[in-house]
């Protein structure tokens, strides 16, 4: 199972691939944790060299920065991608296998109930 750092890092990579002027504080929000969370998790990226940070410099915003994906950072988010759908697809054939059993057993509570619902009635006759 992953580790809470690589899904963070997994979704900060599928999100900055496609909105690469997206602010640290709009993430931490869309994926429920803190700005410090987030922050830690660019500096690893960029110490990583897997992401680089440039700033607008026409823009009134100093801080305004796009993150872009290096050609390092494409490579390690196809791998996490790889990882999270292999990981996706054992939960959701886990949940099939569960939901199969759950099914078989509320048949057999439901045909139980139904016999000893016609017992009580032939009893009662």
């Amino acid at each position: 199972m992953a580790g809470f750092q690589e899904e963070i890092q997994f979704e900060v990579l599928r999100r900055l691939h496609h909105t690469p002027q997206v602010s640290q504080r709009s993430l931490a929000i869309s994926l429920g944790v803190g700005l410090g969370t987030i922050n830690f998790c660019f500096q690893a990226l960029v110490e990583k060299g897997l992401v680089k940070m440039q700033n607008f410099s026409k823009s009134k915003n100093k801080q305004s920065y796009a993150y872009l994906l290096t050609p390092e950072g494409v490579a390690e988010k196809s791998r996490l991608t790889v990882e999270f759908l292999n990981r996706k697809v054992v939960e959701y054939e886990t949940l099939q296998a569960e939901i199969k059993a759950l099914k078989a057993e509320m048949n057999f509570v439901n045909d139980d109930l139904q016999r000893k619902n016609c017992n009580r009635r032939h009893r009662l006759r």
